[in-house]
């Protein structure tokens, strides 16, 4: 695999997915980014439903009846069910293609195919009806948010504007934990704003406290006799700032800004300007801490008035023109540079129009007027659907039938072409989906015979976790694609990112890749050591160490080892502006910048410590545990790479004084747990945080944390180890219980309290191989992947966890993030190819025969000497296999299926398998 790091450095997007994708924020479809620039994005959803009854709009913030179904992970092709009576009695499969190279006419990237398959598989006659619903959406404000509307600026010649946001140096008075980790990739005192230019301004308190700072580097085109400098701002009404106002070398004054409420002008006399470079300070005097700074222009004072601001296009309703044929259509929205084509296979046909917000209520509402071809709700709202009503569809007992559309997007010119090339052309639809069909990713294929009953279980976390997409989310001032772990979370969430990409590198490798380079910066960021957003748990070290060990990419370590690096030392609090590492104990703690220590919302220490205030005092376990391993997982790869040794060195310090500070101060001899650390005012440790029976409050998963990191003394790995195997304690019937059942604070319901989740079981999966627990990390694994089929059977969901009391499936209905493991565990112990250690193994080489019957692998270790720990070998099925260590013949613990899980010695050395002669 080659990692082109051209192509991945300097952005976030997920630059490998076509501009054609199910990208959507509001109803199930196809997408297509119409302004990358604007993050403009065109939808076209397919909306199945009954005649003259009932549509299904497919919203995709709740539960509305349709379920991803499959999808190749390049996304050219994706599929969706539509149950229109549950279950498969009657429904609609609607699948996406692009055009494939089997097809000529109209082949390319601009080109997507559209297939609706209706199903009656009752005994009664069906008249079924489809809506090809297409519309226009602009990025918003935030999250789910209002639409966004931004202005542009013009100038007269010669004068310059500079974007607030364009700053050489920033600098709050009183600096912030965030300073140099700010959310979501922003910049440092980002916010979005409506009705600014590019749609961002200065703010987040900026310009209230004396001494905050703006430094910005201003290019004069020409010699400007009497200059002015035009801030334009906004402030609430009634509020105030004021601001020493510095050109190096030229000019010294005040400015004085008094809110009205909306964006507007302070003017400030410059007098003679100089063309060429002029260094321009804001420093704040003190004032409101809600003043928005959009940026400044200069000018010429006779030309002030023609510095002006036109909002910029936000026309949602296109021109709708009749195509080449009657059954097409042509939409062209202002402010768009191409024009969108529709066309559709069936004779019986509406053209109509919803002048709308939303559908959901909007379009059921409206489902009996059958004499109107336009709809306005009178309630508000400027969106607008175009919507191509295809009806009736009969469908006979016991029939499908098969109904073709296509989309594209081009010139005037192109589009007339695509639309007529694709007019009637049948058997060239079906032929491209059989082809796009063939890049579906589809466990089945190539699983050994006990993986085959995960088959469809499989196959819809894969298929969901691939079409979780969303488009735009903003980041680093563009608008990016991005794997949303579910589209209620139209955000990026950081420790989320790093399971999808664990899931994707299942998959799809390049995939994973580009989810990996979404959260980490460049060396020496200013803003960011990583894009964070939610829990800060860095599983990016743990995704980068899976895509060494499957691809061993000389090109992957040595792009992302810098990038990982600054992660590690701003996560370990080694890093200007990190204040994750102020307690005199050594350990960690994140709360400055998140609520959440380890993703588990209620956890009970952790709902404890915010309920009392305890931030400043209280330390979680986990938080230095992961800081431990992830510096064991750099210190790997810096040997890998080599000539490093001043960073394996402090590697291996800080591994062993967070070690240290977790032993010393931690560990709770009598409980059998690490617990909570509590500190003094002065930050020196005082004792273990306790619930009020007198337990221990972190009789959980981050209580066994030291597990993961390795730090553990034999005597805790016993204890630790059995609480994991006790059905009394973190064991339970579908898995393991985020807290202790005999906990006196164990709730059965509870978010995270009473509930099994895979993440952590993933961590402690790979933990157990490292410590040579095969049949506990098995136990793990075959009991997450059968509740996992279970679920998804009966509802074909893919639910965020899964509650102790009933062992059925809750939470996000279509959720591709921290569920994905049971990916990772079907290929360990059912996908031939695959090679599975725990976190201390670093794989030099492993290569396998093409039939998979036979691997060579040289295997780098990096723990104890004395330890044995596991490796899992899944092998082409229907052979007996023999395996060497160094050339010496060891005996697997387990061979069935083509599936070998054996104990290898803590040394360096090179495993082969092969078939027995």
């Amino acid at each position: 695999m080659v990692v082109n790091s051209e192509h991945l450095a300097g952005t976030h997007d997920l630059i490998g997915l076509p501009l054609w994708g199910p990208y959507t924020k509001t109803y199930m479809g196809i997408s297509h980014i119409a302004d990358a620039e604007r993050g403009i994005r065109f939808d076209l959803s397919v909306f199945p439903g009954f005649y003259r009854r009932k549509v299904d709009v497919p919203n995709v913030m709740w539960e509305s009846g349709y379920h991803p179904w499959e999808a190749s992970p390049d996304l050219a092709y994706f599929a969706h069910r539509h149950e229109l009576e549950w279950k498969d009695r009657v429904y609609a499969d609607i699948a996406y293609a692009a055009p494939g190279t089997g097809t000529t006419a109209g082949a390319g990237e601009n080109v997507r195919l559209i297939r609706c398959k209706l199903a009656n598989r009752t005994d009664m006659e069906q008249n079924a009806v489809l809506h090809f619903m297409a519309s226009l959406h602009l990025p918003q404000v935030r999250p789910h948010g209002e639409a966004l509307q931004t202005v542009g600026v013009r100038l007269p010649e010669g004068a310059v504007w500079v974007d607030a946001l364009d700053y050489a140096e920033l600098a709050f008075a009183v600096p912030r934990p965030s300073d140099r980790l700010v959310y979501d990739g922003f910049y440092r005192a980002e916010v979005r704003a409506q009705r600014f230019v590019g749609g961002s301004a200065v703010g987040a308190g900026f310009g209230r406290d004396p001494g905050d700072r703006a430094v910005y580097r201003v290019h004069a085109v020409r010699t400007l006799e009497q200059a002015v400098l035009l801030l334009r701002y906004r402030l609430p009404q009634g509020e105030s700032a004021a601001f020493a106002l510095e050109i190096a070398g030229g000019f010294a004054g005040e400015l004085r800004l008094e809110g009205g409420g909306d964006a507007e002008l302070a003017a400030v006399p410059l007098g003679r300007l100089e063309p060429g470079e002029h260094t321009v300070s804001l420093v704040s005097a003190g004032g409101s801490a809600r003043l928005e700074l959009d940026g400044f222009a200069i000018a010429e004072e006779r030309q002030c008035g023609q510095v002006a601001f036109v909002p910029d296009s936000r026309c949602l309703r296109p021109r709708i023109e009749t195509g080449p044929a009657a059954n097409s259509l042509l939409l062209q929205y202002e402010g768009v540079d191409h024009v969108y084509g529709l066309l559709w296979q069936f004779a019986d046909f509406e053209i109509r129009e919803f002048h709308c917000s939303e559908l959901d209520r909007f379009m059921r509402h409206t489902v009996h007027h059958h004499v109107h071809s336009v709809f306005k709700d009178e309630s508000g709202g400027d969106g607008h659907f175009t919507n191509v009503f295809l009806r009736p569809i009969p469908l006979a007992p016991q029939s499908s039938r098969t109904v073709y559309g296509m989309v594209c997007a081009g010139s005037r010119d192109e589009v007339l072409r695509r639309l007529a090339a694709w007019n009637g052309a049948g058997d060239r639809y079906a032929a491209a989906f059989q082809e796009a069909e063939t890049g579906a990713a589809r466990v089945d294929r190539t699983a050994n015979e006990g993986g085959k009953r995960y088959a469809l279980s499989q196959r819809l976390m894969a298929a969901t976790l691939l079409t979780n997409v969303v488009y735009p989310v903003y980041t680093k001032r563009s608008y990016i694609r991005h794997n949303t772990p579910g589209r209620w979370w139209d955000c990026l969430y950081t420790w989320d990112s790093g399971f999808i990409g664990l899931g994707l590198s299942e998959l799809d490798t390049q995939r994973a890749v580009e989810c990996l380079n979404a959260y980490v910066t460049e060396p020496g960021d200013p803003h960011a050591a990583f894009i964070h957003h939610g829990s800060m748990v860095p599983v990016q070290h743990y995704l980068f160490l899976e895509l060494w060990n499957k691809t061993q990419s000389q090109e992957l370590l040595a792009y992302f080892y810098p990038r990982l690096r600054e992660y590690y030392l701003f996560y370990a609090g080694k890093s200007a502006g990190s204040t994750t590492s102020t307690l005199k104990s050594g350990l960690l703690k994140t709360w400055d910048y998140f609520y959440n220590s380890g993703g588990w919302d209620d956890y009970p220490p952790q709902v404890h410590v915010h309920r009392e205030k305890l931030t400043e005092t209280a330390a979680p376990v986990s938080n230095t545990c992961h800081a431990v391993r992830i510096a064991k997982i750099l210190k790997m790869a810096a040997a890998a790479i080599g000539g490093l040794d001043d960073h394996i060195g402090e590697y291996e310090r800080d591994i062993a004084a967070f070690a240290e500070s977790v032993q010393r101060h931690a560990w709770d001899e009598e409980a059998g747990y690490f617990g909570y650390v509590l500190h003094d005012e002065a930050g020196q440790p005082a004792g273990l945080l306790r619930h009020e029976s007198g337990q221990n409050y972190n009789m959980g998963l981050d209580g066994i944390y030291p597990l993961v990191a390795g730090i553990a003394t034999a005597d805790q790995e016993r204890r630790m180890v059995g609480r994991i195997q006790d059905p009394s304690r973190l064991w339970s019937r579908i898995g393991l219980s985020t807290v202790d059942q005999s906990a006196a604070y164990y709730r059965a319901d509870g978010y995270w309290n009473g509930a099994v989740w895979m993440p952590h079981q993933w961590f402690f999966w790979k933990a157990l191989l490292g410590l040579g627990e095969i049949e506990a990390a098995r136990r793990i694994a075959r009991t997450a992947l059968d509740l996992w089929q279970a679920e998804t059977e009966a509802t074909y969901n893919c639910y965020e966890h899964f509650i102790v009391q009933s062992g059925r499936g809750a939470g996000w209905h279509h959720f591709g993030g921290l569920s994905a493991p049971v990916l990772g565990w079907f290929a360990a112990y059912h996908r031939p190819g695959t090679l599975t250690c725990g976190f201390d193994v670093w794989a030099e080489r492993a290569k396998f025969s093409e039939d998979c019957t036979a691997l060579t692998a040289d295997l780098r270790y990096c723990d104890r000497a004395d330890r044995m720990h596991a490796a899992l070998v899944c092998m082409a099925p229907g052979y007996r296999y023999r395996a060497k260590w160094n050339g010496r013949e060891i005996s697997p613990c387990g061979q069935e299926d083509g599936m070998l899980e054996m104990l290898l010695p803590g040394e360096d050395g090179q495993l082969t398998v092969e078939t027995e002669a």
